[in-house]
This record gives structure tokens, C-alpha cells and sequence, in this order.
């Protein structure tokens, strides 16, 4: 088998047939990308029964492995869930995006936005409503409930570590995330499986389809964090492009509290002189987008190049008035998200904006594990960004 948009590669998973029936369960906040994982793994499974790599028994190449839930509301608001076939000795994934808020629900006569507080309180509805049938129930949430808040600054609640507890509680084994605000809180559960993804390979290549004339060495790229909160992930991009990195300081006003936190009275740049040099920049999420402008303007008034801005998780809380107003400006070149979470429809209307499509890494994912394969491939993407950083050396396409 070749390792192409529609192929995964052999190696990736053990072909033996899995003990366990595989089962996806998209709530609905994930029926768009859920759709998308499901056609990459039926033609995965048809390729290889048709190559006679695997054999068809016990269910292992389907027209479908998506299994419905349903989770609806009655009139005072109060829901239910409920699973539409038999689960039983099933390998569940669920996929539940807690950030879509483009789903509404009537209480008595008003229209309610859903919450991640609801999307969370229905995705232990379907786990109930699974009950103790299936073999093994894994979560796949790209964006942690809950997750900004990891530590205590004063009398405050860990939701993410509780969410974590009534999760396994609930028979949970196995919680795949992405770009874990702090990875720690795996520590609340630690006898469950527990991964924090990154899309890094992804935001590579989606830059070099874009920029394919970008020079990938000290002297023209460099990849910098807003704060000190995104040192992790740029110095692993950095470390695996082989560049420079920097980061941006915030110097805070620890006596005042301003709309929950404290107000950002300067910033200090520690790194090399970015004058000339494209920019990667690389953050977790984009809230209102006010952190990751204010540093590309910065950037721009220290002379540097081209920006792109890369954000595993887009959320546009005040809209795009300010990203339109920063690309008119000339602060960057492109923004990239992925489609872990729900996209405004009006973001595909900007020329700046580019999405990068994770269907096919969930779907590796859960095709791994089904195989009780190993997924530090998949944790670590080393391998493959040097790989298509080779590529881009030797002038072929992306």
C-alpha cells in the first residue's frame, strides 16, 4: 500500500484482525469531521481485505463504523442519551467538540446556545447510555474541558482534573486531546491512558503548500511564542525545523484584576533579531485574538517578514473584525487553524486563512488503537516533518 490522501501506511498498524469490534460515536458537535474519519477508515479496511492484507471477519471492513447517538432535550431543558444499536463487545471511540457553540436547544421559550458545560454533561449521557456493554470506551476531545485553569491561584476549582475523574469513573480508558494547556492534569487520572496530540506536522505543511519558496534555516525563519505558556511547542517546532527561537514576556500588574486576570502593562522579546526573517508563530488556541495580533505587530515593528500565525485551536470569541483590521495592516500573511473545533462559516472568506483538515490523523489514531498499535508515530511526528522538510529541499511538491 502506498502513503497517499487516501492510504494509510502498512506499517502503522498490526494487520492482525482486532479482538474488538470498532465503533465511532460523533456526538454532534462532531458529525462533520466524525464523517470525514469514518470515510478515511471504510476505505483503509476496503483496501486492505481487497489486497488481501486483512481478512473481512467479525466486521472489520463495514460501509460505515459510525454508530448514531442521540442526545435530546425536553421542553425545561433537561436532556437524555440515548445509543440507536447495539454496542456490545464494541471498541467505542466518542468525539465530542465542547467549543461548538452552533447548536441550540429551546428551554421553555427561549433558545439556549450550547455550552461546553452541556456538551460535556451530554457526552456522560452517551457514556451512560452505553452503560457497561462495550469492551472499551475511549474519548477523543480535541479541546479539554475545562482546560485553561490548571493550577490554583487562590480558592479556585480544578474542573479539568474533576472532568477527568468522572470520566474514568464512568469506565473511560483512554482520553486523546490536543495541545493540553498543561499536560500535568493527567496526573488526576493516573492509571488512565491519557494523550496530548499536536498538529505540528500539519502546520508544517500546511506553510510549505502555502510558502513554497520559504528558506528553513537560521538566517530566514525563526519560530516565536506569545508568552511563556507556548515555550513547550515552539521549541519543539523550532528544535525539529532547525531555527532560532524567541518568545514574548508579558510583564504583569500583579496588584490589579481585570476581567479575571491581571492586566499586561509591557512586553519584553528575548531572542535573536528577527529583522528580515519569516515568522512562525504557534500558540494552543486564539481566544479573542488579541495576544497573538499584538505580537505580530510587534514583530512587524522589529522588521520581520512574512508571519504566519499557527493556532491548533480557533475560537474568534469577539469575531473577526480585529484579524481583518491586523491583515489590512499588513501584521501577517496567513492564520492557520484546524477543524478540531467548529469554524465560523465566514472564515473561509478570508484570502489569509488557511484550515488544516486533522480528519485523517483522528482516523490514524483510532485505527492505531483499534490494532493495540503503538501511537508514538503518531505523538512524535519527527519522522515525517523531517521527511517532508527533505522534500521541500529538494524543490517537490508539498
Amino acid at each position: 500500500m502506498t502513503n497517499n490522501e487516501n492510504n494509510t501506511p502498512t506499517e502503522q498498524v498490526s494487520l492482525e484482525i482486532p479482538e474488538w469490534r470498532l465503533g465511532i460515536v460523533p456526538l454532534k458537535s462532531t458529525e462533520a469531521i466524525g464523517k470525514k474519519v469514518d470515510d478515511y477508515l471504510v476505505a483503509w479496511r476496503k483496501e486492505r481485505v481487497a489486497a488481501g492484507l486483512a481478512s473481512p471477519q467479525h466486521g472489520y471492513s463495514r460501509e460505515s463504523f459510525i454508530i448514531r447517538a442521540e442526545t435530546p432535550r425536553f421542553g425545561s431543558g433537561e436532556g437524555k442519551g440515548a445509543i440507536k444499536e447495539s454496542v456490545r463487545g464494541n471498541d467505542l471511540y466518542l468525539l465530542v467538540d465542547v467549543c461548538n457553540y452552533s447548536i441550540r436547544y429551546r428551554i421553555n421559550q427561549f433558545e439556549n446556545v450550547m455550552s461546553p458545560d452541556d456538551h460535556f454533561q451530554d457526552l456522560k449521557r452517551v457514556i451512560g447510555a452505553i452503560g457497561s456493554k462495550a469492551h472499551r470506551i475511549n474519548v477523543i476531545m480535541p479541546y479539554l474541558y475545562e482546560g485553561r485553569l490548571q493550577t490554583r491561584t487562590g480558592r479556585e476549582s480544578l474542573d479539568a482534573a474533576h472532568m477527568l475523574q468522572e470520566l474514568t469513573a464512568l469506565g473511560v480508558e483512554n482520553v486523546i486531546t490536543f495541545e493540553a494547556h498543561d499536560p500535568r492534569v493527567q496526573n488526576a487520572v493516573p492509571l488512565a491512558g491519557f494523550e496530548s496530540m499536536s498538529p505540528a506536522y500539519q502546520f508544517i505543511k500546511a506553510i510549505l503548500r502555502k510558502a513554497p519558496d520559504l528558506v528553513i534555516d537560521d538566517d530566514h525563519l525563526m519560530v516565536v511564542s506569545p508568552d511563556k505558556n507556548g515555550m513547550r511547542r515552539a521549541i519543539y517546532m523550532a528544535n525539529v525545523l532547525g531555527v532560532n527561537m524567541g518568545m514574548f514576556y508579558k510583564v504583569l500588574d500583579y496588584t490589579r484584576t481585570v476581567n479575571g486576570s491581571h492586566p499586561i502593562t509591557d512586553h519584553a522579546f528575548l531572542g535573536t533579531d528577527v529583522a528580515g526573517k519569516d515568522i512562525i508563530i504557534v500558540d494552543d488556541m486564539i481566544s479573542s485574538g488579541s495576544t497573538v495580533l499584538e505580537t505580530a505587530r510587534m514583530l512587524t515593528k522589529r522588521g520581520a517578514g512574512r508571519i504566519f500565525i499557527c493556532a491548533t485551536f480557533g475560537m474568534f470569541t469577539t469575531g473577526l473584525d480585529n484579524l481583518d483590521e491586523a491583515y489590512k495592516e499588513g501584521c501577517f500573511t496567513n492564520l492557520i487553524t484546524t477543524n478540531l473545533v467548529y469554524q465560523r462559516p465566514e472564515l473561509f472568506s478570508r484570502e489569509y486563512y488557511i484550515s488544516c483538515d486533522m480528519s485523517k490523523y483522528l482516523a490514524l489514531i483510532i485505527d492505531t488503537m483499534n490494532h493495540d498499535g503503538s501511537l508514538s508515530m503518531l505523538l512524535d511526528p519527527v519522522d515525517r516533518i523531517h521527511k517532508v522538510l527533505d522534500r521541500h529541499r529538494r524543490g517537490e511538491k508539498i
